[in-house]
C-alpha cells in the first residue's frame, strides 16, 4: 500500500451565513451522523439502507468545482463526501464577481466548456429558483473608457452625451459599446449559488460535508482507496476528485505532475443609498487613473442592491490558509477611485463600503483546466485551473466529472483538452 500526502467532523452555521437581502438558506448541521438522521427521519425504511451498489466518491475542494461535481455526482446516484478545509465557497468561489458568458470564449480551449456550462446555469437557475436564491439574472454588458478627474473637477457630470449609457454611470466617460445583450450575459452571486447547490445536494440527495483538511491519498495497486485528513480519519472511497483551487499546486502528488499557481484579485462590495438607479449593466472598463497606467477593472451591479468592482491582481504566494487571504491597501484604495469616477452613486458618502477582499484565482502552466483522471492511478481525478472563469464553468465541469467518474468518458463535454495526461513527459521545474 503506498501512502501520497498533501478534523473531526464539525456542527458548522458559519458554512451558511445568511447574506442580507437575500432568502437565507436552511440551517444544516454538517455532520455524517445527523445528516443520516435527518435522512432516516424523511425517508421511508425500505430507502434508509445505501444500495450496496453506490458508488462512494469523495470530493476534496468546497469551492464551486468540488460543489458542482458533487452536486451531480450525488444526482446520479453515487454517494458522496466532500471535505473542505474552511467553509465552503470561502475563497475565489465566494469573493468572485459572478459573471456568466455565453460566447466570451470562442475560439478557445473553453468554447464548448463555456457554452454547455452557460445554458446549464440558465437551467439550474430554473430548477433552484436562482433568481430569488442567489441572485441569477440575463444583464447587458458594456465597454467603457472612462478617465479619473482631478480633485477639482466636479463629479456625476457625465461627458458622453451617447443614450447607451446607463444614467448612473454619470462619470467622464467615452467610447461605450454593447459587449453582451441578456442573451448571452447573465450573473449570480457566486457563494449564494455555491451554497444554494450544496444546501440542495446535502437535503435533497444525502451528500455528506466533512470541515477537514486533506492530507494523503491512500492508494493500493495504483487505485485510490482511502483519503486520510490531518487529524488521521480515513474515508474509504472508490474515487477521488481532487478539485483544490489554487492550492492545488501545495498537494505534492499534483505538484510533481504540473503547475497550478494562485493569481491574487481583488474586489470591493459597495452598498450605494439608492440601489434603485442602478440598472442591471455590467461595466468592462478601460479606467485611465490620473498619474498612472491605463487598467481594465469591472462593475458589476447586482440585483439585492450591491455594486461588485474588481481588478487590480498580482501573482502572489498563496497562504495555507484562505482565511488569511487579505486585500493589498493599495489595490484596494484604487478600485474605490474606479468606483468614484464611474459614478457619483459610489462614491465615498454616497455608497457604503460593505466588503474588501482578495482571492486567488488558479492558473495552469498553459493557461488551461485541468480536467481528468490522473496518469497512473485509477479512481483519481482531479478538476482545477479555471482561472476567472471558474464561476460560469463550474456546472458543466461537475456535470462532465460527474460522467466521467461513474459512466468511464463525459457527454456533456469533450474532456480530451483539459486532461491531466498532457503533462506527462514534461519535466517539472519549480521556480
Amino acid at each position: 500500500m503506498a501512502v501520497i500526502s498533501s478534523a473531526p467532523l464539525l456542527s458548522i452555521a458559519s458554512l451558511f451565513r445568511p447574506i442580507r437581502k437575500y432568502p437565507t438558506l436552511p440551517d444544516l448541521v454538517i455532520t455524517a451522523t445527523s445528516i443520516r438522521c435527518l435522512l432516516s427521519l424523511s425517508q421511508p425504511m425500505d430507502d434508509r439502507q445505501q444500495p450496496e451498489s453506490k458508488k462512494r466518491v469523495v470530493v476534496c475542494g468546497g469551492g464551486i468545482i468540488g460543489v458542482c461535481t458533487a452536486y451531480f455526482l450525488a444526482k446520479k446516484g453515487a454517494a458522496v463526501t466532500l471535505i473542505e478545509k474552511s467553509s465552503v465557497a470561502c475563497a475565489a468561489s465566494g469573493k468572485a464577481g459572478g459573471f456568466l458568458a455565453l460566447d466570451w470564449c470562442d475560439g478557445g480551449p473553453v468554447e464548448s466548456l463555456a457554452r454547455a456550462s452557460f445554458n446549464l446555469h440558465r437551467s439550474l437557475s430554473e430548477e433552484l429558483n436562482g433568481p430569488d436564491l442567489y441572485g441569477y439574472r440575463p444583464l447587458t454588458s458594456l465597454s467603457i473608457t472612462v478617465t479619473e478627474s482631478g480633485p477639482s473637477s466636479p463629479s456625476g457630470s457625465k461627458s458622453s452625451g451617447d443614450s447607451t449609457i446607463p444614467s448612473w454611470v454619470d462619470g467622464p466617460t467615452r467610447g461605450p459599446r454593447t459587449i453582451g445583450t441578456t442573451q448571452t450575459t447573465a450573473q449570480v452571486h457566486p457563494q449564494l449559488f455555491t451554497r444554494t447547490l450544496l444546501n440542495t445536494a446535502v437535503k435533497k440527495y444525502g451528500v455528506e460535508v466533512v470541515i477537514g483538511k486533506l492530507e494523503q491519498l491512500h492508494v493500493e495497486e495504483w487505485r485510490v482507496g482511502s483519503v486520510v485528513l490531518e487529524e488521521g480519519r480515513a474515508i474509504e472511497s472508490d474515487s477521488v476528485v481532487l478539485s483544490l483551487g489554487p492550492w492545488t499546486g501545495k498537494f505534492e502528488m499534483l505538484a510533481s505532475m504540473f503547475g497550478v499557481s494562485g493569481l491574487k484579485a481583488h474586489s470591493i462590495v459597495l452598498e450605494p443609498k439608492d440601489p434603485g438607479a442602478i440598472t442591471p449593466h455590467a461595466l468592462f472598463l478601460s479606467f485611465h487613473p490620473q498619474g498612472g497606467k491605463a487598467m481594465d477593472p469591472e462593475v458589476y451591479p447586482r440585483p439585492n442592491g450591491e455594486v461588485y468592482i474588481c481588478g487590480m491582481s498580482a501573482e502572489e504566494e498563496v497562504p495555507d490558509d484562505p482565511e488569511q487571504i487579505v486585500g493589498n491597501p493599495a489595490s484596494i484604495a484604487m478600485l474605490k477611485r474606479v468606483g468614484k469616477s464611474v459614478s457619483s452613486h459610489l462614491r465615498e458618502g454616497e455608497a457604503r463600503v460593505k466588503a474588501e477582499q482578495a482571492c486567488f484565482l488558479p492558473c495552469t502552466d498553459d493557461g488551461v483546466p485541468i480536467i481528468g483522471e490522473v496518469p497512473g492511478m485509477k479512481g483519481c481525478y482531479v478538476a482545477t485551473g479555471h482561472s476567472c472563469w471558474g464561476i460560469l464553468n463550474g456546472p458543466a465541469t461537475g456535470a462532465a466529472v460527474a460522467e466521467l467518474v461513474l459512466e468511464g468518458r463525459a457527454t456533456i463535454v469533450d474532456l480530451s483538452r483539459f486532461s491531466p495526461a498532457r503533462f506527462v513527459g514534461r519535466r517539472r521545474v519549480k521556480v
